[in-house]
């Protein structure tokens, strides 16, 4: 089971053929707690939409995610609206910036497998045109920092180091190993 409405993260999962019996959005507060890291947000969104899904679910593997996007220790926004993406872009412009995805699957036994995955991604600098273009395509709105790497974003991208998959929302080295880990079997 999938605990996110994401039909990237659901894409992914098909890539290393697994077939979520069903995939389920949680709704959890994703604002950052006070004094509260990057990392710690994205692994504790990730717990807790695994969580909110698994009560429900008890019986089920369920998968959690999130993928949070920072510049130091700002992280920036899941971008509602062409002037939050128009921030973003900005922002990363030219720029390097951390992309961080926490998982945590927990099995029906109740067993917890947790990863953080670090990604390091660096924009080119972007002209007012190229920005211009990519709020036309409306397509950076709903992404972590305002971008989607897995389309046209991907033509900012002069440097990766890290996940790919992981910087698209869900990193599948690691999910293939959770699941193995936690006796998930394929049908």
């Amino acid at each position: 089971m999938l605990a996110s409405a994401s039909p990237r993260r659901l894409d992914l999962l098909r890539q290393i053929g697994v077939e979520p019996d069903l995939v389920e959005g949680a709704d959890v507060d994703e604002n950052p707690l006070k004094d509260e890291t990057p990392r710690r947000l994205a692994l504790r969104l990730a717990e807790e939409k695994a969580a909110c899904v698994a009560a429900r679910h008890p019986a089920s593997h369920v998968l959690g995610a999130d993928t949070v996007v920072t510049l130091g220790r700002r992280v920036l926004p899941k971008a509602q609206g062409v002037e939050e993406v128009r921030a973003c872009l900005k922002l990363l412009s030219g720029r390097a910036h951390q992309v961080l995805t926490g998982v945590v699957l927990i099995g029906p036994d109740g067993r917890r497998g947790r990863k953080l995955v670090e990604s390091r991604v660096r924009f080119k600098r972007l002209t007012e045109a190229e920005i211009a273009d990519y709020l036309a395509s409306g397509e950076g709105e709903g992404k972590a920092g305002g971008y989607a790497i897995q389309g046209r974003a991907g033509a900012f991208v002069c440097a990766l180091q890290g996940s790919y998959s992981a910087v698209v929302g869900l990193p599948l080295c690691e999910v293939a190993n959770l699941l193995a880990g936690l006796g998930f079997q394929r049908p």
